[in-house]
């Protein structure tokens, strides 16, 4: 019996984690797809209307979901939010891998969350190779302004990201970071 068979197209690639070559045809074909519906959002003035186009984006979106324009991702469909969302604007994802946020989430403006990886190796970024790892975002948690979120970046319920912070590990639940690198500045006690 043989074990599951390895990735085969660059879309499962991508999502598997491993590298791939992000210009393959049907991944282009995702992101123009995101393209359009990113225009319709940013473009609309109407909130319930935007929430409606954020639907068609995301794999999945909670409750009272608030997202300001302009906001930006590759694909959307590996975006998945929880209930009582709020982002403000100017606000970027690069969701070639899962992007996972829990409920009563805020982010501040321009805050960037990556997932896509590029090697190390020259000649492998000359062949358009990148890898991407999953990011999640707990309960509770509050992005200040123009924090950036790395590849495989895991944040704890509760937890506060200072502005400007660059979170390359991580976070534990409670926890108050901050600078570049962003480290530990206290432990918040959850409340009970």
């Amino acid at each position: 019996m043989s074990g599951p068979r390895p990735p085969q197209t660059e879309k499962q690639k991508m999502l598997a984690g491993v590298l791939y070559r992000s210009g393959d045809a049907a991944l282009v074909a995702d992101r123009s797809r995101a393209a359009g519906l990113l225009k319709e959002f940013n473009d609309e003035a109407d909130d319930g209307l935007r929430r409606g186009t954020l639907a068609k984006l995301f794999g999945r979106v909670g409750r009272n979901a608030n997202i300001m324009p302009i906001f930006a991702c590759d694909y959307g469909y590996n975006i998945v939010v929880g209930h009582n969302l709020f982002m403000n604007y100017n606000c970027v994802m690069l969701d070639c891998a899962p992007i996972v946020i829990g409920n009563d989430v805020k982010f501040g403006p321009a805050v960037q969350i990556y997932t896509a990886h590029h090697p190390l190796d020259a000649a492998s970024r000359r062949e358009g190779l990148e890898s991407a790892s999953p990011v999640s975002v707990g309960d509770n948690v509050w992005v200040g302004g123009a924090a950036v979120i790395c590849p495989g970046v895991a944040i704890g319920d509760d937890a506060v990201i200072g502005a400007g912070s660059v979170v390359t590990r991580d976070v534990p639940a409670g926890a108050v970071v901050a600078g570049n690198p962003a480290r530990v500045l206290r432990e918040v006690l959850p409340r009970k």
